[in-house]
């Protein structure tokens, strides 16, 4: 059995190898309008939107999480630089949360349809990424650089994970998966995160009219 550690370098090698490929492709491609965005490695943003409730009372809670003086911290506010050694990190990071976290819908675990919360041995999507949130950000990966963002799934569920802002493109962590994917790799409708200059305020990933994304925990799914 592989280590986690060779495993993500692994993982890392067979990224470099679908970049390079990648931006070879897009070389050879026409430019597109700057808002089609589909074959983008980073997500064209909107403008300013609501939050979900959730986060909301989160905040409420853990104003620390949500300071905006959090920003300043991490790597100058600039994109991760995307090292072998930054990848395993994440890898292992995504990988550790989501064995040790079982999945527990809000309803079951507090007796109400969606809190968002750091979960401790049980959690639901958002609880997986506030957790990978924490994690990174005390890893050195920046505050502004892990962003909370809403999508529907395949089935048009509401759904959160946590993207990771790098120098090489918008990243997914999912607690649905341990593959790291980039965001149009995910088959997810991305809908709203949170923004670069303040971690209470978030934007829009749709042109207006916003879509009204849905509660995103409302059932315990892997």
């Amino acid at each position: 059995m592989k280590s986690k550690s060779a495993m993500g370098a692994a993982f890392f090698a067979t990224f470099i190898t679908a970049q390079a490929a990648m931006g070879s492709a897009m070389a050879n491609t026409v430019s597109q309008p700057a808002d089609d965005n589909a074959s983008a490695l980073s997500q064209a943003e909107y403008d300013q939107t609501l939050p979900p409730v959730g986060f909301v009372k989160f905040c409420a809670a853990n104003s620390a999480a949500c300071k905006r003086e959090g920003l300043l911290s991490g790597l100058d506010n600039k994109p991760v630089e995307m090292t072998p050694e930054r990848w395993t990190e994440l890898y292992q990071i995504n990988t550790s949360i989501n064995a040790s976290i079982k999945p527990e819908s809000d309803q079951d675990q507090y007796g109400e349809p969606e809190r968002w919360a750091y979960p401790v041995s049980a959690g639901d999507c958002e609880d997986y990424a506030l957790l990978k949130q924490r994690e990174l950000d005390d890893a050195g990966f920046g505050l502004r650089n892990l962003r909370m963002t809403v999508v529907l799934d395949e089935h048009g569920e509401g759904h959160a994970v946590l993207t990771v802002v790098t120098s090489m493109g918008d990243y997914v962590l999912d607690n649905r998966r341990n593959d790291i994917l980039l965001w149009q790799d995910t088959n997810y409708t991305f809908l709203k995160r949170q923004a670069a200059d303040d971690p209470k305020h978030w934007v829009a990933l749709v042109k207006a009219p916003a879509v009204s994304a849905p509660a995103v925990a409302s059932a315990p799914k892997r």
